[in-house]
């Protein structure tokens, strides 16, 4: 006998480690020990609750719906979820990069023509945020006026039906025996689809059948528990006396029996309704809506008597004495004013305007020209018209198309800033994410090397500028490396982050000899691939991430022997697809799982002063530091002022001896 648990009534209550009640099948069963050696005993009935709770029960990883194929203990699910490849960790840091100012060109012109400037690790992440920055920005968004109207073709009318000519020939009108001939057939294209859509739409005309007898049951059920004496005689005496809004005559029974204000109260809150079942027009006058009754004098306001409220400012004019303002007129400014023809005035260049408008939306809150109403009686209609040498602009169009046929120029500070001068930095254009992926072990040594120690230090820390850049200079220097070997941080625009590439000794280069990348032969294969398999897996054993992901890219061994790490250094991620239905409808499914690798390189616990020569000796060579030598002494301002301050001397001694002598005489 068991309960409905599955259990003993004994076996249910029964919590002693040391149970030694004998065995009694109805009440009873044997005690037992985990089978998996955890320590716990139990009753046997108990043995498949234990299985959910035993920490030595092999389970899958938490994370198997999105990817993880591991299976360990129970005990170990904490502990894995630390290394858990699923376990994928999005960096959300952001930072502002504003547009560069119309004085500080110079050195951005001379930046991007060095043919190292790739290697400046500020000036090559200005350039990826900048890409980013004109995908994102629409054309039609801030310049609608000078999108191209696309022209929607002609649809040519099928011309089964009636007589209409197609390409200048005109088709003859069908017989009814024609039409019956061709409905009837069954070679007609898109038969399917016809015969699908009119099942659709058999389903909703049955669909509404029954939404209107169900309505009708309804509001006949409802009429009888109101009044119980209604029956089917009287019910078309009552819609021509109710005043409900589908009711026919409804308004003309509500200006004979209620006053004006309740008339009025009935029509702004059935307003929708009436026009609904026709019984108000869309759009009439307002003398055919309301009825005004007789006028009631009102007690007029003035100043005095009515208390303007603390928070109110006045924003016009019209508020103050009318009197007193100045008389205004109504004029419209044009191009035409300035008496210039339009072919001969200045294009603008499309990037600078663009970013232009954008900065003033951030920075502004609203854009350059933009109909804004200031309180209830006055709209600002703000208009302006820029002229481009490449509009007009395709509707899709983005800043990056439009500039892509043109050199490539810097727009964008190479100073960045965490801390926004505005608090809401949604709705910034100037803002950027990091938006990379790592597992979670890998996360903090991201965050640390990345953004704490490279690029918050780009400024005059980790990276050291000429003094002279902002007259065009263009050196730099990096001040630091890792401790623990000698490798130099640069910039990966392909993966759009650092990474760190050792500097290998001449010396082990001797007797190296370049292999041609045209094999002709299977076996004609690199020394590296020569290694067997087992050795090629201890050797990316050592590698960090972004080392194995460029790996793998080589050749197809080196492919199979990085996918045997992935579960250790690899991360998994849901690839997801839309669907959708012939009816419109879609939905969202994980179409595979894909496996890759990080943008983490070898973390760096310290780093150290490179051996590098002080910046005074680059300005002892710099062609912007100029000097000036001076033959001709100059008088110091400390000399200039002492002869001043003798001369104010003698003149205040001069005039004491001049009185002393008026008193003698």
């Amino acid at each position: 006998m068991t309960t409905s648990s599955g259990l003993h009534p004994h076996c249910g209550k029964c919590h002693n480690q040391h149970c030694k009640v004998p065995v009694d099948i109805p009440t009873s069963c044997i005690f037992i020990s985990c089978h998996l050696k955890c320590g716990a005993a139990f009753h046997l009935c108990k043995e498949d609750e234990h299985r959910l709770l035993c920490p030595k029960e092999i389970v899958p990883c938490l994370n198997s719906g999105y990817g993880c194929p591991m299976t360990m203990t129970r005990q170990r699910l904490a502990q894995h979820l630390e290394v858990c490849p699923a376990s994928v960790i999005t960096c959300t840091l952001e930072w502002n990069r504003w547009p560069v100012n119309e004085t500080d060109t110079t050195f951005y012109k001379n930046a991007l023509q060095d043919p190292n400037c790739m290697s400046q690790l500020d000036l090559a992440m200005a350039l990826r945020d900048q890409k980013l920055l004109f995908s994102s920005i629409q054309m039609k968004t801030l310049f609608p006026e000078l999108i191209e109207k696309m022209e929607e073709p002609e649809v040519p009318l099928d011309g089964a039906v009636g007589g209409i000519s197609l390409n200048g020939e005109e088709v003859q009108e069908l017989t009814q025996e024609e039409r019956l001939a061709l409905a009837k057939s069954k070679d007609v294209a898109c038969l399917e689809n016809y015969g699908m859509w009119e099942r659709m739409f058999a389903k909703e005309k049955e669909g509404c059948k029954q939404t209107v007898k169900n309505l009708e049951d309804k509001s006949c059920q409802t009429k009888d528990k109101e009044d119980p004496r209604v029956t089917p005689q009287n019910s078309n005496e009552i819609a021509r006396t109710g005043l409900a809004p589908w009711q026919d005559g409804v308004l003309d029974r509500l200006r004979k029996e209620v006053n004006v204000a309740e008339y009025n109260m009935y029509l702004v809150h059935n307003g929708c309704m009436l026009i609904n079942f026709g019984q108000l027009a869309a759009c009439t006058p307002k003398d055919k809506d309301f009825v005004y009754g007789n006028l009631e004098p009102i007690e007029v306001q003035t100043i005095h008597s009515f208390n303007v409220p603390i928070s109110f400012r006045a924003k016009r004019s019209h508020l103050k004495d009318p009197s007193q303002m100045v008389k205004k007129t109504d004029q419209n400014v044009d191009t035409s004013d300035l008496g210039i023809a339009i072919e001969e005035l200045p294009k603008a260049n499309e990037v600078e305007t663009t970013l232009l408008c954008c900065l003033e939306r951030e920075l502004k809150g609203h854009q350059i020209c933009e109909t804004i109403g200031t309180d209830g009686l006055y709209v600002d209609f703000g208009t302006q018209t820029c002229d481009f040498h490449s509009a007009p602009f395709k509707s899709d169009a983005s800043l990056a198309d439009v500039v892509a046929d043109q050199p490539q120029n810097l727009h964008l500070q190479i100073q960045t800033e965490c801390v926004t001068r505005r608090h809401n930095k949604s709705c910034s254009a100037f803002t950027y994410l990091c938006c990379h992926a790592f597992r979670r072990d890998e996360y903090p040594w991201h965050f640390r090397n990345a953004h704490g120690d490279i690029q918050s230090c780009l400024t005059g820390w980790f990276l050291q500028r000429c003094p002279l850049a902002y007259l065009g200079c263009t050196f730099s220097q990096k001040q630091f490396r890792p401790s623990k070997y000698r490798a130099t941080i640069s910039y990966d625009t392909d993966l759009s982050t650092f990474i760190l590439q050792p500097n290998v000794a001449a010396s082990l280069y001797k007797g190296v000899k370049t292999v041609s990348s045209e094999r002709k032969r299977a076996r004609n294969l690199d020394s590296l691939s020569r290694f067997p398999f087992e050795i090629l897996q201890h050797i990316v054993s050592f590698l960090d991430s972004v080392s194995l992901g460029r790996l793998s890219q080589v050749s197809q061994l080196m492919r199979e022997v990085c996918s045997t790490v992935l579960q250790q250094k690899g991360m998994v991620s849901l690839k997801w697809e839309k669907n959708t239905y012939s009816h419109g409808g879609f939905t969202w499914r994980a179409r595979k799982k894909a496996w890759e690798f990080s943008s983490l390189f070898s973390p760096v616990d310290k780093w150290v002063f490179e051996d590098m020569p002080p910046m005074a000796e680059h300005l002892k060579v710099c062609p912007f530091y100029q000097k000036e030598i001076r033959s001709e002494p100059v008088a110091l301002p400390s000399m200039t002022d002492l002869q001043e301050r003798r001369g104010e001397f003698q003149t205040l001694v001069n005039s004491v001896f001049t009185t002393d002598k008026t008193h003698g005489e």
